[in-house]
């Protein structure tokens, strides 16, 4: 799960597929970076985190890190938040396979950056969660 930070989209889709690959026993390394370094060895917005607290989840012991070149060997999929992350990460594949593993967590959607908005951290969740419902219907149908 891949935004600009990682403190606010990327914890919170990071800390909801895991919480859903867990209720369907799925056996998933699950893991959130973002494209920005900016933020590197701090914990996600309290913001993202009251809202995930809100919905029985909690996020409070992730620690931001920056996407590197290794995802592309470490995950089987990069799920990005926007198409700049798109652009970014994409940017970084080694090789059209790595490539292959990139994609919009919300198909040909946006999830917008709700950092500058507080009313925003609530629908962003609920993105979040219906994209992540998406993927765990797919991988277990």
């Amino acid at each position: 799960m891949v935004c600009l930070g990682n403190i606010c989209r990327s914890p919170l889709a990071e800390g909801i597929m895991q919480h859903m690959a867990d209720e369907q026993d799925l056996d998933w390394q699950i893991d959130s970076a973002g494209t920005g370094g900016w933020h590197v060895g701090e914990g996600p917005d309290k913001r993202s985190t009251r809202t995930a607290h809100g919905r029985g989840i909690d996020i409070s012991k992730q620690v931001c890190r920056q996407f590197s070149k290794a995802d592309f060997e470490e995950f089987d999929h990069i799920f990005v938040m926007d198409k700049m992350n798109l652009s970014d990460v994409l940017a970084m594949a080694p090789n059209e396979e790595a490539a292959k593993k990139v994609k919009l967590l919300l198909g040909d959607k946006e999830v917008p950056d709700p950092y500058y908005d507080n009313n925003q951290f609530e629908p962003v969740f609920d993105l979040i969660e219906h994209g992540c419902k998406a993927i765990i219907n797919r991988a277990t149908s």
